[in-house]
């Protein structure tokens, strides 16, 4: 017949096992914006090359935080909500030059 370990011996195993061990974690620090939906909304903008570098900026923030750089995150995501304006803001002047060629030039 085996035998069964006692109470306080399962007890002393669980207090020290690693997962039971909560004095040492410290506070996750908060995860840093990484301006998905912003640069999904800025890819719909003409200004394509940009756009599309806002995109993979705000992948690799992402990236860069689940591998646990914060700071990289920081970065990657500043950097893709500057390109990402930078991106709507030429987009939206492409659609107002296309419009008033569009609505000024004469057609016969």
């Amino acid at each position: 017949m085996s035998q069964t370990p006692s109470n306080s011996e399962i007890k002393r195993a669980l207090e020290a096992s690693p997962d039971t061990n909560i004095e040492n974690d410290t506070p996750e620090a908060p995860r840093p914006s990484n301006y998905l939906i912003l640069t999904i909304f800025a890819c719909f903008c003409p200004a394509y090359p940009i756009n599309i570098v806002a995109f993979v900026f705000s992948i690799m923030a992402l990236n860069s935080y689940n591998d646990g750089d914060i700071e990289g995150s920081k970065r990657l995501g500043r950097n893709a909500l500057y390109v990402s304006i930078a991106s709507i803001i030429i987009g939206l002047l492409v659609i107002a030059t296309y419009c008033t060629v569009h609505f000024t030039t004469n057609s016969v």
